[in-house]
């Protein structure tokens, strides 16, 4: 079962208008379809692509840095400089030899 924060800031909530200048964590995850918790540890790798608002420091993004994300996002799988990351394959059991007797 689900906990009143999760339900609160951790699950994508559609924007008023998708064209907004700024727009929450909830909704910039919403608009670029994919997680809040994704969205927020990459956020926190990339300070420059967000901003705070607030005493409490709620995060925001604007145009520009929604265009970054998801262009850094698009660019693909930067650990093996693939543009996609590889699928994995399923393990080949051994085949075991029978020994003749």
């Amino acid at each position: 079962m689900a906990t009143k924060a999760y339900e609160l800031y951790g699950v994508p909530t559609a924007p008023e208008d998708p064209e907004q200048e700024y727009m929450t964590v909830q909704e910039t995850a919403y608009v670029l379809m994919c997680s809040v918790s994704w969205l927020r540890r990459f956020l926190r790798e990339h300070d420059a692509l967000c901003g705070r608002n607030g005493r409490r420091g709620r995060i925001i993004t604007n145009r520009e840095q929604r265009a970054a994300i998801h262009a850094t996002r698009s660019a693909g799988d930067p650990r093996t400089g693939r543009s996609v990351p590889r699928q994995r394959r399923p393990r080949r059991t051994a085949v075991k030899t029978s020994v003749a007797a």
